[in-house]
């Protein structure tokens, strides 16, 4: 199934735009924005937005029985397969939805549900440094094109996470 794409120049929180799209009956989509003021990462840790790296949000219904933990893994997975063939090096999954080179993170993903309707969606807000990296104390962090054979932008990488989505939404049904 095809996801539609919602552009945007500046929003402060990508997956904040899903929810509104959701309470507004579009049940299906992915956001992408050039710059995100108030990004956010789990236990409400702020999100660093630099200018050409990737804030995006992939949002979809899904089973309201599937559980978090192998919606994550999914999540997960689909995103290191969509990123790993641009890299020169492995990119490891750290638990429980970070992704690493070099032990280096490289990709956050932020996963809330959302009811709405007596439905349950799944908001994937997804965060690759793709230019460059946030200095962080205590957490070292890096970016795509240190490790790519050419120069990579992210329209690239979001197309890429997009169609692995496409390709996996039925994964959320069961």
């Amino acid at each position: 199934m095809k996801i539609k794409t919602y552009s945007f120049n500046k929003v402060k929180s990508t997956n904040d735009i899903a929810f509104k799209k959701i309470k507004k009956q579009i049940f299906l989509g992915a956001i992408i924005s050039n710059k995100q003021s108030h990004g956010r990462g789990r236990y409400g840790k702020k999100w660093i937005s630099i200018n050409g790296n990737l804030f995006m949000t992939v949002f979809f219904k899904i089973n309201k029985k599937i559980k978090l933990k192998e919606i994550t893994s999914i999540n997960c997975i689909i995103i290191k397969k969509a990123i790993s063939k641009y890299l020169n090096k492995k990119v490891i999954i750290k638990e429980p939805n970070d992704l690493l080179v070099d032990n280096k993170k490289i990709c956050g993903i932020l996963q809330e549900t959302f009811f709405n309707n007596n439905n349950k969606f799944m908001v994937v807000g997804i965060g690759v440094n793709i230019l460059d990296s946030p200095s962080i104390p205590k957490y070292q962090t890096t970016y795509i094109n240190k490790y790519s054979k050419k120069k990579i932008n992210k329209k690239l990488i979001f197309h890429s996470i997009k169609v692995m989505f496409e390709k996996n939404l039925n994964k959320f049904k069961n």
